[in-house]
């Protein structure tokens, strides 16, 4: 047969829909499912001028797919993801290309790329986001895997990817696991402006007594300014959905257990491994963990008591401190998360260029934000910058929001509201800025206990005190 430009196995929803996204752009595709009626499905939604192929047969799939071949795994990552390899294996040539378009952890894509290799096979760890609608009209995606292999795979992404000034939101990002791994910072990111906006809301609705009302209309207007974001659009979208079943808004009657599916704990722990502090992430991860304990949370509501939950701050007043607060603490966690990039590049060799990741993430994506536009041009004039705060006009933002910000403390301290990201912004900033920190008697004290040693300013070299 040999007849189809790109294959991929697994026909949720994403991969029908990245595969029909495909077909719209002109390439003859097939995809493969175990099930049936997935396959089948793919057919029936394809228009009858494209040309669309579904099977359950892994070797009817490979064998309809032109040399050399290009195939995609959407399969749940883990074991998932390495059955359908074997599955797969049989019928491969040298050569072949082999995708992972799943949320894997970078350090299993890193052991596929090299058994893979052993087979002269490329493998490819890609990250996908946008979610369904993305897949079918354009999402941004981050592979890495070998740079001259990428070359039979980027005219079909930069076809189906998400646009931004006419430039497609994809773009070879490195070797090895380089596409997994900011994928994974992406999702760390996406945790924590989710989290900065639930406190936002938790502020104005418990601290401020704002009106599901008045809420709704605050996102709405951030989101049509310098503010601009997908997520901010649909949080404002989100405020206005009434339930079917009571007539009450949607967001009063669901839970507030919050579930992951980890990546954004993957994040906290590589970051930590790397020495390179992420502490607005890192709050994200602990506030969905925390919201796990609803039954324990329940009873301290009525045994930790905070009696002098006021806020007198006039209304018009809040709202400039609230949206000053929220633009310093996205910058944070957008700063934060490429900073991250910045060492694992270096750390994992995958020779990162910040600037396209930045601009790979202004459309299709789950972090897109009109801020991203700001953070390319801030790499395009340092492509070395360790982190967008050293950066003149990001930092300048900085300095002129950060007064929203230690008002919007002040104000959920008063009044007894959660803001562990919004601390964690200005914590990350006090400290950034810092000169001189405290750590000088973390280093007595470890010395004191546990003659660990420590350095001095005004000598080279590691020291031990007789303290006692």
């Amino acid at each position: 047969m040999e007849q189809y430009d790109f294959g991929i196995v697994g026909l949720g929803v994403m991969g029908r829909n990245l595969l029909l996204n495909m077909a719209d752009h002109g390439f003859a595709v097939a995809g493969l499912d175990l099930d049936t009626e997935k396959a089948a499905f793919l057919q029936k939604e394809a228009s009858p001028d494209q040309k669309v192929f579904g099977t359950t047969s892994p070797a009817e799939f490979v064998s309809s797919l032109k040399k050399t071949r290009a195939i995609m795994l959407l399969v749940p990552a883990g074991r998932a993801v390495d059955a359908a390899i074997l599955s797969l294996l049989t019928y491969l040539e040298e050569g072949d290309i082999v995708i992972d378009g799943g949320n894997s952890y970078f350090i299993d894509t890193d052991r596929r790329v090299a058994e893979l290799a052993s087979k002269k096979i490329h493998f490819f760890g890609m990250g996908i986001s946008g979610g369904e609608k993305g897949a079918r009209f354009g999402p941004s995606m981050m592979p890495g895997g070998d740079k001259q292999a990428y070359e039979r795979l980027r005219p079909i992404f930069e076809a189906i990817a998400a646009k931004v000034n006419g430039e497609p939101c994809v773009s070879y990002l490195g070797n090895g696991s380089a596409g997994n791994y900011v994928k994974m910072v992406h999702n760390g990111i996406e945790y924590a402006i989710m989290q900065l906006i639930a406190e936002s809301y938790d502020l104005m609705k418990r601290g401020l007594k704002y009106s599901d009302e008045k809420i709704q209309s605050t996102f709405e207007a951030w989101n049509n300014s310098e503010l601009q974001s997908f997520l901010l659009e649909i949080t404002a979208e989100v405020m206005k959905k009434k339930d079917d079943l009571t007539g009450l808004r949607l967001i009063n009657v669901i839970s507030d257990r919050a579930r992951s599916k980890g990546t954004g704990k993957w994040t906290s722990q590589n970051a930590m491994d790397l020495q390179t502090p992420i502490p607005v992430i890192d709050a994200a991860v602990i506030m969905r963990d925390l919201s796990s304990h609803k039954e324990e949370r329940i009873q301290a509501s009525s045994r930790l008591i905070w009696t002098n939950s006021t806020s007198e701050v006039p209304s018009e007043e809040a709202d400039i401190i609230l949206k000053d607060a929220f633009h310093f603490a996205m910058i944070s966690v957008y700063a934060q998360g490429l900073a991250q990039l910045h060492v694992a590049s270096a750390v994992y060799g995958y020779e990162l260029n910040l600037e396209d990741v930045a601009r790979i993430w202004r459309g299709g994506c789950i972090i897109r934000a009109a801020c991203l536009e700001d953070f390319r041009a801030a790499f395009s004039r340092n492509s070395s910058l360790p982190n967008l705060m050293l950066d003149d006009e990001i930092g300048g933002l900085l300095v002129d929001t950060q007064a929203g910000l230690r008002s919007l403390i002040k104000m959920a301290v008063d009044s007894g509201v959660p803001v562990p990201a919004f601390m964690a912004s200005l914590g990350y900033f006090d400290a950034y800025r810092s000169a001189e920190l405290p750590t000088n008697l973390i280093q007595a004290q470890r010395d004191y206990f546990g003659a660990h040693l420590y350095e001095r300013n005004d000598q080279e070299g590691l020291f031990h005190t007789q303290w006692d």
